[in-house]
């Protein structure tokens, strides 16, 4: 199955060495490595301070690695000149925050339909392809509300919309629940879980328990190195949480990290 995303022995280091009284330097990554199919959900699950946060930056290009290299649809993006990055971000990458950041001076179907303008795609194309998109996520009912007009849940959805209205190469979520309550946050999971049954990739960065058993696996971050990794295979999501579970214990999680 073809590869969407390599990720080689990615180290990020913040600050820089001192002189005499030792080292003022920060190790946030060191030596990530793992790659991410076509058509998967992957969860990246640790907690704050873990690195979780950061490999997701050096992934989406906002931050670059101090070492290692990062291969998405095919390009070194550690690589690449900021302007081409740039325009890389915007055609093959989807993003979904914890905030939904709509603008709130535009209609749920504007903010879809913007996406699709910044990459200039064709004006007669653009109603079918939100109509689509809205379509796949339950929104198509609030497309004409603005943001304020929308539950956390519908603005979430209509956030995955506009991730997706592009057809990136891959979807990055950053603890997309993390604002929601357990009912929308349940809506938004099974949501993720429909895009990628229909061949979404994706990749979830979170700390809840709950969020990562609706992935296909998990990879576990602790003091920026993979601690663990689980597959959930062909089991229920129930024994695939309860798995996940285990591991966060192990790892020195607490209650409050899961729902």
């Amino acid at each position: 199955m073809e590869t969407v995303l390599q990720v080689h022995n990615v180290q990020k280091y913040y600050g820089s060495k001192g002189r005499g009284m030792g080292t003022a330097m920060t190790k946030a990554l060191d030596g990530v490595s793992f790659d991410v199919r076509k058509g998967e959900f992957i969860a990246i699950m640790g907690t704050s301070g873990s690195g979780k946060s950061t490999l997701l930056n050096c992934i989406s290009t906002i931050d670059r690695p101090t070492a290692g290299q990062i291969v998405v649809d095919g390009r070194d993006v550690t690589s690449m000149r900021q302007r081409d990055l740039s325009r890389f971000r915007r055609e093959r990458l989807g993003f979904v925050f914890q905030d939904s950041n709509l603008l709130d001076t535009l209609t749920g179907e504007e903010n879809i339909a913007l996406a699709l303008t910044i990459n200039r795609v064709s004006p007669k194309e653009i109603p079918g392809r939100v109509e689509q998109v809205a379509a796949m996520l339950d929104v198509a009912d609030v497309l004409k509300k603005y943001p304020y007009q929308m539950s956390g849940g519908q603005r979430q959805r209509i956030a995955c919309a506009r991730a997706i209205v592009t057809r990136p190469a891959i979807v990055l979520a950053d603890e997309p629940t993390g604002a929601l309550d357990s009912k929308n946050s349940r809506l938004l999971l099974g949501s993720l879980a429909d895009l990628n049954r229909q061949g979404a990739t994706i990749l979830m960065v979170t700390h809840d328990s709950y969020a990562a058993s609706w992935s296909s696996r998990v990879l576990f971050i602790k003091d920026g190195r993979i601690f663990n990794e689980l597959s959930r295979g062909d089991e229920p999501r129930q024994q695939f949480f309860q798995k996940i579970m285990d591991v966060v214990s192990f790892m020195g999680g607490e209650a409050a990290d899961v729902r």
